[in-house]
């Protein structure tokens, strides 16, 4: 499963640990985290993230 990073602070997104704090379970893709989520760590939404290289 592909990683993502945020580009407003460095955080990266990793499926296989989900975002437990908002209740996304591990195993869920960044393609199925729902639409408000935001990231964890700065607050920005969704389109600020980009695929890890």
């Amino acid at each position: 499963m592909q990683r993502y990073v945020c580009l407003a602070c460095s955080y990266v997104y990793d499926p296989k640990v989900g975002d437990p704090d908002a209740g996304i379970d591990p195993g869920t893709s960044f393609d199925d985290l729902p639409e408000d989520w935001v990231c964890p760590e700065c607050g920005v939404d969704k389109s600020m993230f980009e695929p890890e290289e």
